[in-house]
């Protein structure tokens, strides 16, 4: 998640640091951790900020099952989602410092850090360009999709904007959390990422490179699929903090395209199990430069066109593997709209995904207390005839969407924060949630992955908690 909603510093479970920065007091989510940013009344859905799926994009985190959401980390969201549904969460960028570092692959279960990473991921090193064993590979998104399965997020870990990895307190992460995830049948695990923060002067952080490469090694190896971006890491693609906001600028395309030869590069030798996404929920441009502002299309399609381009051009792999492009803000209403294009793949068609977040409603899955003149309560239950409706009714329009414009779709995020009290959500309506979002995902060929933080898959070994796993059992 990468809540940008607006300042959520209140209690967000869930979203501890993601890019909550707008969402501020909206969201509390206590277990998610999207980044999406337009929670206000963002979209599909809704009413709300998170309507339909980006929430918003803070800075930090967010919080999850338990913590108080902290909001120190940044905008709402960013505090948000990237803590997400973090498990106790109070995490307050304080964090160990071991994570700092990266744990430079050593600190994670791995005595070599570099392990998977190989030469360590150095933006430059080519560590395997050719691609030697399958680069050339045909590869069918469409067809990916029963394979890609059901997947979830590692989220307030290696997009921590605090303290790398730990910060939002979160353990590091382990070979035997992944291999426990494969044991329980998770097929894909999204790896968000803050690069920015870290970097200097443009250049990633070796170390922090190899380490992200060592938690994919250890995806892979384990047979599942995995998914890097560049996450909310301050809000700098949408240019939240500039002094005209959520306009695009030659700056900002060319601090893209930098950092995406540097990441093309490092994992060109990576194979095909292997997707890379161009941004989170930062995809969102205005036309009068407003948080929640009409939309401006043609800047996310120059930024998605920008990022397949840079992707292909670093050879190996990426000439041909399967690439995931964002939507407005990953908002179904504001993405499938004529205005988005897909654009043209030197692969040629049938390689990219398109990226939709859900968080509806977000009154129910993210928002964690109320004021004084609230006007939009908390909701703690969920499954009305007409809450149902609305499900159907935005997954019908997205299922539409993706027939329309050829692309098969990852929902890259979803999730429900369990709440505190005395907002805490019934669990009976948790799981009704979960399952119908699950379902509506999958009978229409979309990849369905959890925003996840530890409340509801332990960071120890990987096991599923009672909601999650009714959920799951529903659709696998």
């Amino acid at each position: 998640m990468a809540y940008s909603p607006q300042n959520f510093t209140a209690g967000l479970g869930f979203v501890q640091r993601a890019s909550f920065a707008l969402l501020a007091p909206l969201l509390a989510l206590s277990a998610l951790a999207c980044s999406s940013q337009d929670l206000p009344g963002s979209g599909a859905g809704g009413s709300s900020p998170a309507a339909s799926g980006g929430a918003s994009s803070g800075s930090g985190g967010r919080v999850t099952a338990g913590g108080s959401f902290n909001a120190s980390g940044g905008s709402a969201d960013a505090a948000g989602r990237a803590g997400g549904f973090s498990n106790g969460g109070a995490s307050s960028g304080s964090g160990g410092s071991s994570g700092e570092n990266g744990g430079s692959s050593s600190n994670s279960g791995g005595s070599s850090g570099a392990t998977a990473g190989g030469s360590s991921g150095n933006a430059g090193s080519s560590g395997g360009r050719a691609g030697s064993g399958g680069s050339d590979e045909t590869i069918d998104a469409r067809a990916m999709v029963k394979a890609l399965g059901f997947g979830t997020n590692i989220g307030n870990t290696l997009e921590n904007t605090a303290t790398w990895e730990t910060g939002w307190s979160q353990p590091l992460i382990t070979q035997a959390f992944i291999n426990g995830l494969a044991s329980r049948g998770i097929k894909t695990v999204r790896v968000p990422v803050a690069w920015d923060t870290y970097a200097t002067n443009g250049t990633i952080d070796p170390a922090k490179m190899a380490r992200v490469k060592q938690v994919v090694n250890w995806i892979t190896t384990a047979g599942m699929y995995a998914i890097v971006n560049i996450h909310w890491d301050g809000g700098w693609i949408d240019n939240e903090k500039g002094s005209a906001p959520y306009t695009l600028t030659t700056e900002i395309k060319s601090k893209f395209a930098n950092y995406w030869k540097q990441i093309g590069t490092a994992f060109s030798d990576v194979g095909h199990k292997l997707i890379l996404e161009g941004m989170n929920e930062e995809g969102r441009w205005t036309t009068d430069s407003q948080p929640y502002g009409p939309a401006n299309i043609p800047p996310l399609n120059e930024m998605n066109s920008l990022f397949v381009s840079t992707a292909r051009a670093q050879g190996g792999y990426n000439a041909t593997r399967a690439l995931l492009i964002a939507g407005f803000n990953t908002d179904i209403e504001k993405t499938c709209v004529p205005a988005f294009t897909v654009p043209n793949d030197p692969a040629g068609a049938g390689k990219l995904f398109l990226s939709i977040h859900y968080y509806t409603p977000w009154t129910f899955t993210i928002k964690e207390t109320n004021d004084a003149n609230d006007t939009q309560p908390v909701a703690t239950t969920w499954g009305s005839d007409a809450e149902k409706k609305t499900l159907e009714d935005l997954f019908t329009r997205l299922g539409s969407c993706s027939a329309d414009k050829k692309l098969p779709i990852i929902l890259g995020e979803f999730g429900v924060a369990v709440g505190t009290a005395p907002y805490v959500r019934q669990s009976a309506s948790r799981v009704a949630w979960m399952t119908a979002v699950a379902k509506a995902a999958t009978s229409r060929g979309i990849v369905p992955v959890l925003w996840d933080t530890g409340s509801e898959i332990s960071r120890t070994d990987g096991a599923f908690s009672s909601d999650f796993q009714q959920a799951f059992n529903a659709v696998k």
